[in-house]
């Protein structure tokens, strides 16, 4: 085909392009959203993945607020106490499965401005590191706010590298642009219950 010219081929062709790719979306919507089987059997793409979800799915009751982590979609989903507020947030995860936890755990402390420490592990992994971050510092890996879960050594957590936010970037936290931790952080108590899948 010669540049500029359009042929009935080459607009069939364009146009049966655009019919599949205007299809994509409808398909994408058909992705199971029951929690009938644990994460690791049920097959969810990024993009299909990142929607609203109904909390009985995952939580008996929402006593005290729910946050779910899903690992897969990299998106974390809350619910408050008496279900009027319902949040969904983009997420950094985990860089590999070894450093990825699953399962039920709780918020027990929330910081303002943490002070981040790298764990034994990160330190052997990347000896150049500093040993401590002060809270506050515009190089601080777990930006704004933090929530510490009952698991030690896992938070939920801002961060300043925008970047991270909807890839597998972090050492075993779950990272939220700062002010979408800012804003769980405002909701969530030490209590809330957390899952990961």
């Amino acid at each position: 085909m010669t540049k500029g010219i359009i042929t009935r081929r080459s607009l069939l062709g364009g146009a049966a392009g655009m019919a599949g790719l205007a299809a994509l979306p409808s398909l994408a919507q058909d992705a199971t959203t029951e929690f009938t089987a644990p994460a690791s059997s049920t097959v969810r793409n990024n993009v299909s993945s990142f929607r609203m979800l109904q909390w009985q799915d995952y939580f008996d009751n929402t006593r005290n607020g729910a946050i779910l982590v899903d690992i897969t979609s990299r998106a974390l989903h809350y619910w408050s106490d008496d279900q009027s507020i319902y949040r969904l947030y983009p997420t950094s995860v985990p860089l590999s499965e070894d450093l990825t936890r699953r399962g039920r755990t709780e918020v027990v402390q929330k910081v303002m401005n943490p002070t981040w420490r790298p764990t034994p592990a990160m330190l052997e992994r990347n000896p150049e590191w500093p040993t401590v971050v002060e809270g506050g510092a515009k190089d601080n890996p777990l930006g704004t706010r933090a929530l510490y879960l009952s698991w030690t050594y896992y938070r939920i957590h801002g961060t300043h590298d925008t970047r991270k936010i909807g890839r597998k970037s972090s050492n075993g936290c779950i990272g939220l642009y700062n002010e979408h931790i800012e804003e769980l952080f405002a909701m969530a108590n030490v209590g809330t219950q957390v899952l990961l899948i």
